[in-house]
């Protein structure tokens, strides 16, 4: 992964150079084989190059062509490239050698704007357009890579990170209180729904699935569809939709691997995703007699596993069998002991460069990448997108579907073998489907949870910043979670497609991870043809014989040991040693979580009634097994913020 900057001039105003010099210095943080700026009357481009691919080791960034007028700065990696180079009439004898940012300048001239739906990949780009005096750039379409920037009446300023911005002296640092409103108010893990902001007020970001033009002075931001007019695929049988779908799962996986010489390696937990994802790049990596390098980890030393009985909180046994079956594999397995999410905080909010909530996984997501850089891993795959692309498919929705459609005769039979398969009662699955199917029952007989996540927000805090009335509305407050999708599966998976914000911080919390660790993650889950091949499928090729995900299941035969692939009783859970890790620490957490409360400024945008219940808590000791729990929830989230602000503002 790279990092691009820029400025360019409205009017005609010529750029400083010294103001460039700034943000590369400001880029020097991270590392990179190569740093350089172009620059031409009132454009200048910068690129902090680090080299992943065999083509990036001779491709010289930013490249100005004078011929054709164009000059580009990319951070890369297009995962189609012999598609393009095909379409795009490239001579055979040049296409290996050719680099991204060549094939992204010639799908510009073919295509022009329409070009981003074209390419499957990670990237974010500018281009400047000579001759149309146009700056053009695009994000690929689920934010695998991160874009921000300012504008103000004489320059455009953009960046990979958003640090770098700060350092323009035209620039200031102000909180944006709106953005922070929305952020406490949403009680998913995910960010505001508005992507193309962020907390400082006067920094925007490009959102996923978005271009970005500035033409007559003016910016132009548009959203670009990578997933629309998706036609139904109608196959003669099962086993050809199988075969079709390791055909080009194959593909994405081997497209993410083979581009480097260096060391591939995969995050590997005990399920099907990570597993499909290991066994396809171990088979691919072997005819090249290179191992794949697993990382997975481990709860640390001593933690008892509070875990309900189907639920395994140390994975080891699920991925030693498929370390074993699959071969080729070298694995790695890193429990991170004297870490935890409370030790993570000060790194994870340079990384982030923002408050954030995924507090729980953060020891072991950085961990693993850092173990990756200093094991020599240039690509670090995962199978983050998996859930809603190729192991989508839950019996309980597609089984609500018959119901509605009083289709008997099969729901009993399936609903018959998904009892023997899962071990549990036909009265208590035909009870989740009925809520299922007709979620009027929940509102006459709710079912009762433990997990409901209290309002953090100070409520003069909520007036002010006129995020008081939404409030009310579920589909803001429970952004992302379950509570917020529609009843109908299929309507669900389009609007998880469809909702950028779900996919952005995602992409920048990996992508950032990246730029610090010189280590490209990189998802086969995610890969623009598989999810259309996966959404083009219909639903009964999910679901099939009393098996839930049932296409990748099939689809794995002789990839992924039975006990594996057809596991449908036992799953892993992460992240339950959170609060196990946090014990040693407990006091000082105590002790900062009481300056917090004191802070005039947390006191005015939190709801401290709540934080001060979840702390009296706290004060005397939380059990483990209390890691998913609202209090430790508040509270950690609470106190990332305030550290965040103590730093920033």
């Amino acid at each position: 992964m790279s990092a691009i900057a820029g400025i360019y001039g409205f009017n005609g105003a010529p750029v400083y150079m010294e103001h460039g010099r700034l943000v590369m210095e400001a880029l020097r943080k991270y590392p990179a084989n190569q740093s350089a700026t172009w620059n031409k009357e009132q454009v200048m481009l910068g690129c902090h190059a680090q080299w992943i691919t065999e083509q990036s080791t001779h491709e010289v960034l930013p490249a100005y062509d004078p011929i054709r007028g164009l000059a580009i700065t990319a951070d890369a990696i297009i995962d189609n490239r012999e598609e393009l180079m095909e379409q795009l009439q490239v001579a055979r004898n040049l296409r290996s050698e050719m680099t991204d940012s060549e094939i992204l300048l010639l799908a510009y001239e073919c295509w022009s704007e329409q070009m981003p739906e074209k390419l499957v990949g990670d990237f974010v780009f500018i281009i400047w357009d000579e001759r149309k005096q146009t700056l053009f750039g695009a994000r690929d379409f689920s934010g695998a890579r991160t874009l921000y920037y300012h504008r103000n009446k004489e320059f455009f300023s953009f960046c990979t990170v958003i640090n770098p911005l700060l350092s323009l002296p035209y620039i200031h640092k102000e909180l944006n209180e709106i953005w922070l409103a929305e952020f406490l108010t949403i009680s998913g893990v995910f960010e505001p729904p508005d992507v193309s902001t962020s907390i400082y007020k006067h920094i925007e970001q490009l959102p996923p699935s978005h271009t970005i033009t500035i033409k007559n002075n003016q910016v132009y931001i548009d959203r670009y569809h990578s997933l629309s007019n998706i036609v139904p695929l109608r196959l003669s049988s099962s086993q050809e939709y199988v075969e079709g779908f390791q055909e080009v799962f194959s593909n994405a996986v081997i497209a993410r691997i083979q581009r480097t010489k260096q060391s591939v390696g995969a995050q590997l937990s005990g399920g099907l995703d990570s597993g499909s994802i290991a066994s396809f790049a171990a088979k691919a990596l072997k005819k090249d007699n290179r191992p794949l390098h697993t990382f997975s980890y481990v709860p640390e030393d001593g933690f008892v596993d509070w875990t309900p009985k189907r639920r395994l909180a140390d994975e080891r046994p699920l991925i030693r069998q498929t370390v074993q079956y699959v071969g080729n594999i070298t694995e790695h397995y890193l429990n991170f002991n004297g870490r935890s999410s409370f030790s993570e905080i000060d790194d994870w909010i340079d990384i982030m460069e923002s408050p954030y909530k995924f507090y729980d996984n953060t020891f072991w997501l950085r961990g693993i990448y850092e173990q990756a850089n200093q094991r020599g891993i240039s690509i670090l795959l995962n199978g983050a997108r998996g859930n809603y692309s190729i192991s989508w498919g839950s019996a309980i929705d597609y089984y609500s579907k018959l119901m509605k459609k009083f289709n008997v005769l099969l729901l009993t039979k399936e609903v018959n073998q998904y009892s023997k398969n899962i071990d549990v009662g036909r009265k208590r699955i035909y009870s989740m489907i009925g809520r299922k199917a007709f979620p009027l029952l929940d509102r006459l007989k709710p079912s009762l949870s433990t997990y409901d996540y209290p309002q953090v927000i100070n409520t003069d805090f909520a007036k002010r910043t006129g995020v008081y009335d939404k409030l009310s509305d579920s589909k803001f407050v429970d952004v992302g979670s379950a509570l917020d999708q529609p009843a109908d599966p299929l309507e669900a998976r389009i609007r998880h497609f469809n909702s950028i914000n779900i996919w952005n911080i995602t992409g920048a919390s990996r992508g950032k991870l990246s730029l610090r660790y010189s280590v490209s993650s990189h998802d086969p889950t995610n890969d623009l043809r598989v999810i259309r091949f996966c959404l083009s499928t219909p639903f009964e090729q999910f679901v099939q014989g009393g098996v839930d995900r049932a296409l990748i299941r099939r689809a794995t035969k002789g990839y992924l040991p039975d006990t594996i692939r057809l596991n449908q009783r036992t799953r892993g859970v992460q992240a339950a040693d959170t609060i196990y890790r946090m014990l040693d620490d407990w006091p000082v957490f105590i002790e900062e979580l009481d300056q917090m409360v004191n802070d005039s400024r947390m006191q005015s945008i939190l709801n401290m009634p709540v934080t001060q219940d979840a702390l009296s808590e706290a004060r005397l000791g939380l059990d483990p097994n209390q890691a998913y729990n609202p209090p430790i929830r508040v509270l950690m989230r609470n106190l990332i913020l305030y550290r965040f602000l103590q730093k920033n503002f």
